[in-house]
């Protein structure tokens, strides 16, 4: 790949995850890290999910989601259900703590995106979406080429 390439993507996503706040420990001023608001995104989305389901979506090490989990499950988060087919298997559930975790990470977000594209005109903001758009419609063609 041409290194030029390299060293604009690389510098656009250090102004992106300067923007977005990417490198604090805890997220939008939460008790919680990235990889850790996106579990509960996930399981807020898709109630039922399984350890391997997790893993699988968002690519996330072994040991480092079962840390993660077993935070959860001590601070009331999430509860795994045992599955009665299969006692060895166990889907992951919000509490309603984790649900309202997840909800007050959700308001945050939408108000960072607010600050974000306060000040900028309509047109600009479509643009911004559009382009948005186009990127990710790029690398989902690369991504399907490679399953």
């Amino acid at each position: 790949m041409n290194q030029i390439f390299i060293k604009e993507v690389r510098a656009f996503n250090r102004f992106y995850t300067g923007i977005l706040g990417l490198l604090d420990k805890h997220i939008l001023d939460s008790d919680y890290s990235l990889p850790e608001a996106r579990i509960l995104f996930e399981l807020y989305h898709r109630p039922g999910l399984t350890f391997s389901d997790i893993m699988a979506l968002l690519g996330i090490d072994k040991g480092y989601l079962s840390r993660i989990l077993r935070s959860f499950e001590k601070n009331k988060l999430v509860n795994r259900v045992i599955s009665p087919a299969d006692k060895r298997s166990a889907t992951l559930q919000l509490t309603a703590k984790g649900k309202k975790a997840f909800e007050q990470l959700n308001t945050a977000s939408n108000e960072q995106v607010k600050k974000i594209f306060a000040g900028l005109s309509e047109k600009d903001c479509k643009d911004l979406i559009q382009r948005m758009a186009e990127i990710q419609e790029i690398l989902d063609k690369k991504k399907q080429i490679h399953e």
